[in-house]
């Protein structure tokens, strides 16, 4: 896999996107969610750039160690996970496989809280037999989905119903990810951008 041009892919994505995360975690948080994904992956291609690491070992590393918020740490979690594997033996579905598992286990989420974790399972499910553009699809239909649920987890479980209608910034992150490796490795699937 093209780490690069997954970063790339995904940091441009971001930058488009930055306005809607920003809306729909206005409704569920305190409205950072945007600003710290763009940042973080804005940082993160910097210091692939430098050198000395590849860019999901950047991701990783900004991300756990410079984004704030509750999603800095869990998403540093994912890439750290999807480094190790991409950077040795393993694919993308084993690198966000063992990502879920970590976050999990920090943070303790299940499907149906309505957290990233919503995008996130239903994408490594898939992953086994549809590939990226398989898991990119699950993605996406799992953050939709968390449009219809009350959070039980991080910040948005203390606003209670004012956030359904609207899926989870968090989980939107997660599926503009696959979004991001899925149109790298299969230009032609033509894999639409969830936001």
């Amino acid at each position: 896999m093209d780490q690069e041009a997954v970063l790339r892919t995904y940091a441009r994505a971001a930058e488009d996107a930055h306005g809607a995360l920003t809306e729909l975690d206005q409704l569920s948080g305190d409205g950072d969610f945007g600003d710290n994904l763009r940042g973080g992956l804005r940082d993160a291609v910097a210091r692939f750039e430098q050198g000395g690491t590849s860019a999901f070992g950047a991701l990783g590393e900004v991300f756990l160690d410079e984004v704030g918020g509750t999603s800095g740490p869990l998403l540093g979690l994912l890439f750290t996970e999807l480094a190790q594997a991409l950077d040795g033996d393993g694919s993308f579905g084993d690198g966000a496989r063992d990502g879920l598992a970590a976050i999990q286990r920090v943070g303790e989420a299940q499907v149906g809280d309505r957290t990233l974790v919503d995008a996130l399972s239903p994408a490594v499910d898939a992953f086994a037999a549809g590939g990226l553009v398989g898991a990119a699809a699950a993605a996406r239909r799992g953050a939709d989905h968390t449009a219809q649920l009350r959070a039980r987890r991080g910040r948005a479980s203390y606003v209670g119903d004012r956030a359904k209608g609207e899926p989870d910034p968090g989980a939107m992150g997660i599926a503009l990810l696959f979004w991001a490796a899925a149109t790298v490795e299969s230009p032609d699937a033509a894999v639409e951008r969830p936001v």
